[in-house]
Formats: structure tokens, C-alpha cells, sequence
């Protein structure tokens, strides 16, 4: 690299030939810096270090070389001092192909706000989830409350209390699945939330106002309407001089809120052994109200839930009295709520994680 900052007497240069190999490597020097600047910031550093007012090699060769310049190379410095200010003006006028190159890509990044923005997609809540806090938020509006209790349960909690012995053909209508441990039978995956409504009277006395949702266990094989596990609301309301109209009207209240004001309600005697009497609620079909299509097989009603009167013998294994209290139980299942409520065919479509189903649920 040629040192501008000495003379030319110091750089050794005596006559005119020299001189000119002088200029000739300084040209050389400026054009490979030229052709090695890749952005607009390298090509502003290349400006001012050639032709900079202060400190370019311009300024440097005029001080250093042309003023103290003997008589003989006077003139010969300044023609190759102005041939070189030349060529460098008209090359740091266009900037050359690499420069160029990072001036377009840059542009070409520009962000152009007049343009309309990209629409990303945001995560949103299961529609399970949704469904069960509308199911939630519809009974705390009148009194209850929501307690959760444990997926693993004893067939004491699971059964016996609930007015199911070991002995019980009622267990079949129950397909469970029990956890292995030293003692077969000791512990099971709970096969409805009902347990809770034991282990809440164990420890409070009327009133009492309860949902509970949670997940249940049965063994069940997969297909469009069953799955091993699932997701139930179950509730309880205990407390002096509650009649069946309180059911009946609770349960009417629950389906206007949740399908509509227009679906009617109406009971049918079933049987559960918790409950007696029990009822099967059904709601009028709220796509056809009640003309007769394919989602109600024709009969203008659809099967929503299980509930009924709490049977007095379940009182006695938690202590209360049976002359005195009464109440109602009732138990949905949250996948089936939301399969009629959405026109939902598969229950296993709940349970991919297909974004392309999970998305219309916004």
C-alpha cells in the first residue's frame, strides 16, 4: 500500500518515470479497494479515505507530494494528481456492481406499510375447553359451584357409596379400567365425577350446590361416539324441601341457556342407581325443532343427559338425613354438549389436533 504520507523524496522518487509507476500502483490500489466494497457503508469508508477534505489520500498527495514537489516533477505531479482526482470522482459517482447489487436488495426489503398485512394465525382455546367453561359459567350464574377431585379413585367412592356393592349388576354398566397394584381391585380410573359427590358430603353440610367437571375412564373401543376417555360435568344440589320441579327446572334453565330459548325440555324414566326416581332429559331437536331429521332419528328429541332425585340410601354413608334433605344429581358429557351444539359426527376429532377442525372454532 502506498504510504501518501511521505514524501517523495522519502518514497525514493526522482524522476518522471517513477513517478508515473507511482500513480499507476495508487490507481490499481483504489480500483481492487472499489471492487471489494459489497454495501452503501464500505463504499462511503472508500470515499472518504481517497477523496476526504481532511484526511484523503487526495488531500495527502497535494500536501505531501505536489507542494514540496522540485522544480522538475512539479508539473508532472500535478497532471497525474488530476487524472487520478478524475477517475476517482467519475468512479465514486456510480457505485459499482456489488454496491449496486446491495443497494437493490435493499430496497427490495423495503417494508411497504400502504401494503395489507399478513394474517397470522393465533393460538385459541380447544373447543372442549370452550364448551366446558359456557357449561360452567351457565350453573355458577345460579348458586353452584365448580370443585374438581381426583381421577384415581377407590371402588368405594367409585360404587359402594354410590349405592352399587360389590355384588351390583349395575358395576356392568360401568366398563372400568383398574390400575395394577399389589392388591388387584384397590384402585380404579374413575368411570364418571360422581365420586366427588361422596367425598363433598363427607366433609359439608347442606346446602349444597356443586358441579364437577373433569376426565373419566372407560373401556370403551374407540369409534365415532366412544372413546376411553372423556370429559363429564356431574352436579349435586342437596338441601331442605328440594322437589323434583327444582330438578326439572334447573335442567330447563341449563338446555335454554346452552342449545337456545326455543328447545323444549321434557323427562323420561330411566334408571341410575344413585338416583330414584331418574330421568333421561331430552331436548327438543334444535334443527329441526322438533319436525323430525337425521341428527334426531326423526323423533323431533335428543338424549342430552342423565339425571334424577338423589337416592335416600346414598345419605346414609355420608351422614345425613334423609327424613330431612333431598336433592338432585345430574350428569353430561362435555364431548356430546359440544357434538350437538356444533353438528360434530366424530368424537375422535376432539382428541387428532387437526388444526384444520380446531380452527373453525375461533
Amino acid at each position: 500500500m502506498t504510504d501518501t504520507r511521505k514524501s517523495l523524496a522519502e518514497l525514493g522518487i526522482v524522476d518522471a518515470v517513477q513517478l508515473e509507476a507511482l500513480f499507476a500502483a495508487l490507481r490499481e490500489e483504489f480500483d481492487r479497494a472499489a471492487a471489494e466494497a459489497r454495501d452503501g457503508t464500505e463504499w462511503e469508508a472508500l470515499r472518504v479515505a481517497w477523496a476526504g477534505r481532511k484526511a484523503g489520500k487526495l488531500r495527502q498527495i497535494t500536501e505531501n507530494w505536489l507542494k514540496p514537489a522540485p522544480p522538475e516533477l512539479k508539473r508532472a505531479v500535478g497532471q497525474h494528481l488530476n487524472e487520478l482526482r478524475a477517475h476517482l470522482e467519475a468512479t465514486l459517482a456510480k457505485p459499482p456492481q456489488a454496491g449496486a447489487a446491495a443497494v437493490a436488495a435493499a430496497e427490495a426489503e423495503r417494508v411497504d406499510l400502504s401494503l395489507p398485512g399478513i394474517e397470522r394465525y393465533l393460538g385459541v382455546r380447544h373447543i372442549l375447553s370452550q364448551v366446558l367453561d359456557e357449561i360452567q359459567q351457565i350453573f355458577l350464574r345460579i348458586g353452584f359451584t365448580v370443585v374438581d377431585g381426583p381421577e384415581i379413585e377407590t371402588p368405594y367412592y367409585n360404587f359402594e357409596a354410590l349405592n352399587m356393592p360389590a355384588d351390583h349388576p349395575a358395576r356392568d354398566m360401568w366398563d372400568t379400567l383398574y390400575v395394577e397394584t399389589p392388591r388387584p381391585g384397590e384402585l380404579l380410573l374413575r368411570t364418571h365425577t360422581s365420586p366427588m359427590q361422596i367425598r363433598w358430603m363427607e366433609e359439608h353440610q347442606p346446602p349444597v350446590r356443586i358441579i364437577v367437571p373433569g376426565k373419566v375412564y372407560r373401556h370403551d373401543n374407540p369409534d365415532a361416539t366412544h372413546a376411553f376417555a372423556f370429559y363429564q360435568v356431574e352436579g349435586l344440589a342437596v338441601d331442605t324441601d328440594i322437589t323434583f320441579c327444582d330438578f326439572r327446572g334447573v335442567m330447563d334453565y341449563f338446555v335454554k341457556e346452552f342449545f337456545g330459548p326455543k328447545v323444549k325440555t321434557r323427562l323420561q324414566p330411566s334408571y341410575f342407581p344413585f338416583t330414584e326416581p331418574s330421568a333421561d332429559v331430552y331436548g327438543s331437536c334444535f334443527v329441526c325443532e322438533g319436525a323430525g331429521c337425521r341428527l334426531c332419528k326423526q323423533s323431533g328429541w335428543i338424549e342430552l343427559c342423565g339425571a334424577g332425585m338423589v337416592d335416600p340410601a346414598v345419605y346414609g354413608f355420608v351422614g345425613y338425613d334423609a327424613k330431612k334433605f333431598s336433592g338432585f344429581a345430574f350428569g353430561m358429557g362435555v364431548e356430546r354438549m359440544a357434538m350437538l351444539k356444533y353438528g360434530i359426527n366424530d368424537i375422535q376429532l376432539f382428541f387428532q389436533n387437526d388444526v384444520r377442525f380446531l380452527r373453525q372454532f375461533r
